[in-house]
């Protein structure tokens, strides 16, 4: 099992910047795809963006341009930087990792999850 932990998260303007991490640890585990999801208030979690291993990315539709996503494999992190933030950005955002072992054992963990509120 990993676990993941986030920080980052807080209040901000309309317009403003904030900047997620996730750090897993464990033991004898290999990330493969890392996530960021996120959940706001009586609305169903949402996937952000995506990182492969590789580096390879994807976006939803609404922060494509204002969202970056970024990791290091060496030690286990993920970054979510977010620029010209919106209110309709405000949400739980949650770390989400897919790993496996060399036993072969595979899994799929989750953060305990970050506030990120924006308004005036």
């Amino acid at each position: 099992q990993v676990q993941l932990v986030e920080s980052g998260g807080g209040l901000v303007q309309p317009g403003g910047s904030l900047r997620l991490s996730c750090t897993a640890s464990g033991s004898g585990f290999r990330i493969n795809v890392m996530n960021w999801h996120r959940q706001a208030p009586g609305q169903q979690r949402e996937l952000v963006a995506s990182i492969g291993r590789g580096g390879n990315t994807k976006y939803a539709d609404s922060v494509k341009g204002r969202f970056t996503i970024s990791r290091d494999n060496a030690r286990n992190t993920m970054d979510l930087q977010m620029n010209n933030l919106k209110p309709e950005d405000t949400a739980v955002y949650y770390c989400e990792a897919d790993w496996m072992t060399p036993a072969p054992e595979a899994g799929r963990d989750w953060g305990q999850g970050t506030q990120v509120t924006v308004s005036s």
